[in-house]
């Protein structure tokens, strides 16, 4: 996990971070494109990455007498890619069509344009994919240029999660990322701090498309950010309002009692040093105006009243249940695990993630809906 995404990118690099997580699959000093994909693939794993706005990361799922082959392969993909002029020109086309396809997803189109409004004038309010006419300008000289720049070990984290002793874990660790372990104790090091985002303007903005059977709808507003210690507070009270479970307040309300809609969700996403929160819905466009009402009033209802100790306590079950489960699947809990180091630069166990939410108490939960919910800003696609 690199701690390097589409924020870090220059005015002119629009859509590099996630162009240069595809060429990394491109071609190596030591391998071509088809035998990066064919490496772990013919062993029965598999190797993908992905980019967000603040890290790009490369994983892998192998069996135990492979766990060594994917560390040398993920080695050689991040510290020795060549980025082959005639792979980058095949990549552009396939880059257009997924900025295109996303086109075809309203809710994509939607919270897009809702990062635009939320963080207008910073790179956070771009598109992490770029634009056709970005990604055509990109070159050989354009990926190694934001490779050098935010690919520094000392932003780094090689994590593993599975059946694999700490012997054994540090010795392909030396062995494949030594050197640059090495580097990152004094040779090379990030030469730049991310900009704050400017103050946003809150925004009430409709758009027409003619083309969708529903109209869909973004509320939301600035939040805190990963080093705010009312992060988690929040985090319990989103997943209560509009979380996976078929019972969040939101849910329950505009879908199970008034069958407004077939799906509306709540999110809260924290950066490195700010954060939002997000309610999207859809509904028929007659709609909106109750489904808006609706969730007001449940918004309301926290920023009022606090929960009751038996409310409170089910909200926090229901949380850790949550966390703990999804740490049943080994590629989830390694990712949550390598994003923690890379960002706190240590891990919470699962009985620290308890403890901490169970402190959480039914005044914090008022304090941060008041800050948080009291002005939304949204954006309608109707």
């Amino acid at each position: 996990m690199i701690n390097a995404g589409s924020r870090d990118e220059l005015p002119a690099e629009h859509g590099i971070a996630h162009f240069v997580e595809h060429a990394l699959f491109k071609g190596t000093e030591r391998r071509r494109a088809f035998h990066i994909s064919s490496r772990l693939e013919n062993l029965g794993g598999e190797l993908n990455a992905f980019t967000t706005k603040e890290d790009t990361t490369i994983h892998a799922t192998t069996l135990k007498g492979d766990f060594g082959k994917a560390a040398e392969l993920i080695a050689d993909m991040v510290f020795r890619s060549t980025f082959p002029e005639r792979e980058i020109e095949r990549e552009q086309q396939v880059i257009v069509d997924e900025i295109n396809s996303y086109r075809d997803i309203p809710q994509e189109m939607l919270y897009d344009g809702f990062d635009a409004l939320m963080f207008a004038g910073s790179p956070l309010g771009r598109s992490i994919a770029g634009t056709a006419r970005s990604v055509a300008r990109f070159d050989r000289a354009a990926l190694r240029g934001f490779v050098e720049r935010t690919y520094t070990p000392d932003q780094m984290v090689f994590a593993a999660v599975g059946n694999v002793s700490e012997k054994v874990f540090r010795a392909v660790c030396e062995r494949w990322f030594g050197e640059a372990s090495g580097a990152a104790s004094g040779l090379v090091r990030r030469g730049f701090s991310r900009v704050v985002p400017p103050d946003y303007v809150p925004f009430e903005k409709v758009v027409s498309k003619s083309g969708n059977h529903q109209s869909h709808c973004a509320l939301g507003n600035r939040a805190y950010s990963l080093s705010d210690d009312r992060r988690l507070p929040l985090a319990l009270l989103v997943n209560l309002l509009g979380g996976p479970a078929a019972n969040s307040r939101l849910n329950t309300v505009l879908r199970e009692r008034n069958g407004l809609t077939y799906s509306i969700e709540a999110s809260y996403v924290p950066f490195s040093d700010t954060g939002f929160v997000t309610i999207g819905f859809s509904c028929e466009r007659d709609k909106i105006d109750r489904c808006r009402e609706l969730i007001d009033v449940e918004l309301q209802r926290v920023m009022e009243s606090p929960l009751s100790p038996r409310q409170l306590s089910m909200a926090k079950k229901q949380f850790v249940g949550q966390f703990a489960i999804s740490m049943d699947a080994s590629e989830g809990y390694m990712l949550g695990a390598a994003k923690s180091y890379l960002v706190y630069n240590e891990i919470d166990s699962p009985q620290t993630v308890a403890r901490k939410v169970n402190e959480i108490s039914a005044e914090q939960i008022v304090e941060v809906a008041r800050d948080v919910f009291e002005s939304l800003s949204s954006l309608i696609y109707r």
